[in-house]
């Protein structure tokens, strides 16, 4: 597959002609999910899931569909019958040519004082897997690891351990948009250092084969 890093948690996937777009969201370039033939969300936090972009590229192409948790396809499904289908954690499915298994439940915790909401992570074609907001373990081999690098809910530590833990061939860093060019060396250094895993990051718009 070819990978291409979009802007904080979106990545998009091509293989045969065909393209898989995830969390197309608010930090993301207008147009991250135009043309995409699959759009696979984790859960509902804007950054992930924006609901206008979402019913633009729907609108643009009668054969995309969606695959997502019960919160986003609420919103989502009475506009676009039959296109909008609902997935938790254990389910599978192939959607156009890509075979996709969902892991985990909930998102990570911010702050106790805040309540949990449901989050899930996809594992596309047994290689390439998104957690979205989660520090989720598959519970078969990754070869690439989409990494969430820096947010509110979490510190280097935790992501050096949740790498050590996956153990993937590689880890390559999603989640990144609050993070500064001034700051990236410290946790290239330290996940690079300390991961186990071959580690790196790619620009809005580069790619890379997986």
């Amino acid at each position: 597959m070819r990978l291409t890093k979009k802007s904080h948690a979106c990545i998009r996937l091509e293989k045969d002609g065909r393209t898989l777009v995830i969390d197309p969201g608010a930090f993301s370039e207008e147009d991250a999910a135009a043309g995409a033939d699959v759009v696979l969300v984790t859960h509902e936090h804007p950054d992930h899931f924006d609901e206008r972009r979402l019913r633009v590229a729907l609108d643009a192409d009668p054969g995309a569909e969606i695959w997502t948790l019960r919160s986003v396809a609420e919103r989502l499904s009475a506009a676009f019958p039959g296109r909008v289908h609902t997935v938790g954690d254990g389910d599978t499915f192939t959607a156009a040519g890509f075979d996709v298994q969902v892991h985990g439940e909930l998102h990570a915790v911010i702050h106790p004082d805040l309540p949990r909401i449901t989050n899930v992570g996809f594992l596309v074609d047994g290689s390439v897997f998104h957690p979205g907001d989660a520090l989720t373990v598959p519970e078969r081999p990754v070869e690439t690891l989409m990494l969430p690098v820096m947010a509110p809910w979490s510190k280097v530590s935790e992501v050096i351990d949740y790498v050590r833990e996956v153990k993937p061939r590689r880890a390559i860093d999603i989640h990144d948009a609050l993070l500064t060019e001034l700051a990236r060396p410290i946790y290239d250094t330290h996940i690079g250092n300390l991961g186990g895993a071959e580690h790196s990051r790619l620009a809005s718009g580069d790619s890379a084969d997986v």
